[in-house]
């Protein structure tokens, strides 16, 4: 019986999950294949930890060389994560004729264009499910399921560390700072959490999706990116009160041949689907002509969910190996000759709602002289909640909701409004979708 043989490196959190199911599961995944998927080797710098899986003898090796180029291993697994030497071990697999698997979207955010040219150049597979919303199966739906429709719009919530901080602010009014803390104590954050709170892990994965739904190049450089770190509880009040909650949503839509790339803090209507996902779970919104909308649902990360799907391409490319059909599926759906340059709508051109919180000193006439400008600018207020006034001559917040807006016309508004003496700090700024 013909076997295929898989060389995993990287044997942190994801590496032993997947490790897990490969051996665990040999028996209902050879069912499925019709072949044995074997785990031939494990390379780590440390080799000696115990994961918590027992790992046959003869597998562990702390060089990698054997593994890229072993002509014995058909697919590698690369969950090292980071650039380098992430990206030399990939492109050595690849350049030998091995199959790839990766879980590591920063890698493919910022040179997943040149790996995925060096695999149609070796003419194998590069599968990477876990790197966008871990076991959620949204490339696969992305490269197949939807393969007959056009994508209109692709938006989700892509973080669960921000996600599950966001959550407890809204619903006990908790402080950012104190969230954070306790969401690294249970291992949702990291010791540096930048990646995840200024939303450059969700930026890399929405590259990703952008891609392939649009049929154009990664580009993660022309994506807007901002985090959760200026977000207060007081904002989740006044968001309740308008009937929204807060998300850090990823979005990508195009429209009249442009295309909108960006990552923020956003208020979504209550009775939004995607408002519902809470805590640490991730989820993405499909926006498609002949499906129509639909949502894909799940934990975004952890050992096994990530490895499910880790082990979920292994299982695709060896399907394919076995039958024939490496190249099966192109790498972002569409043909080689399909996939163009866009066209990014600058920042400045997007048109969206605002919701304003203003930091302002309790005095006449504040609220006609901020609503002024910003009828000066061409943006026109929906609704207006301004507090009782201050006992002690203090400030007060002033919040408004904007009817649709040009961001340029609001930046140029705000310029002149936080200059005001009447103003006593930096305006927050939260945009509203109503339509995705």
């Amino acid at each position: 019986m013909q076997e295929i043989n898989v060389g995993l490196i990287g044997f942190g959190t994801i590496g032993a999950g997947v490790a897990r199911v490969l051996l665990e599961n040999r028996e209902i995944i050879q069912s499925r294949l019709g072949c044995p998927l074997n785990l031939a080797k494990i390379a780590d710098l440390d080799i000696t930890t115990d994961r918590g899986v027992k790992i046959p003898d003869g597998i562990l090796t702390t060089d990698v060389n054997e593994i890229l180029g072993n002509p014995a291993i058909d697919i590698v697994i690369e969950l090292i994560g980071g650039y380098e030497p992430a990206r030399g071990f990939v492109l050595k697999a690849l350049a030998a004729g091995q199959s790839v698997v990766t879980a590591n979207k920063a890698l493919l955010a910022k040179h997943g264009n040149e790996l995925f040219s060096a695999a149609r150049e070796n003419e194998v597979d590069f599968y990477y499910e876990a790197s966008v919303g871990g076991g959620i199966p949204i490339i696969k739906v992305m490269r197949e399921a939807l393969a007959g429709n056009r994508i209109n719009s692709v938006c989700g919530i892509l973080n669960g560390t921000c996600n599950y901080i966001l959550t407890r602010m809204g619903s006990e009014g908790a402080d950012f700072a104190e969230v954070l803390s306790e969401a690294q104590k249970l291992g949702y954050a990291e010791a540096d959490p930048t990646f995840d709170i200024e939303g450059i892990d969700t930026a890399h994965k929405l590259a990703i999706l952008t891609s392939l739904a649009f049929a154009t190049p990664i580009d993660y450089d022309r994506i807007h990116v901002e985090g959760i770190t200026s977000i207060k509880p007081v904002d989740f009040d006044f968001a309740h009160e308008f009937g929204y909650k807060i998300k850090l949503l990823a979005i990508a839509k195009q429209e009249e041949g442009q295309i909108e790339a960006r990552v923020h803090p956003t208020m979504l209507p209550e009775s939004h689907m995607l408002a519902k996902i809470d805590d640490v779970f991730n989820a993405v919104f499909v926006n498609a002509d002949a499906l129509g909308p639909s949502l894909y649902y799940g934990q975004g990360a952890g050992m096994m969910a990530t490895a499910s799907a880790v082990v979920g391409d292994l299982i695709d490319i060896a399907r394919n190996r076995l039958n024939g059909g490496l190249r099966r599926v192109p790498d972002l759906s569409f043909q080689e000759s399909a996939i163009t340059p866009a066209c990014y709508r600058p920042m400045q051109e997007i048109t969206t709602q605002y919701y304003l919180r203003f930091s302002a000193y309790d005095k006449t006439r504040v609220l006609s002289r901020i609503a002024g400008i910003l009828g000066e600018n061409e943006i026109s207020i929906a609704s207006v909640i301004q507090q009782g006034r201050s006992q002690t001559g203090g400030t007060v917040p002033i919040v408004m909701q904007t009817h649709k807006a040009r961001e340029a016309n609001l930046r140029q508004a705000l310029e002149v409004i936080d200059e005001l003496e009447i103003i006593a700090a930096p305006t927050v700024v939260i945009r509203m979708e109503s339509d995705l």
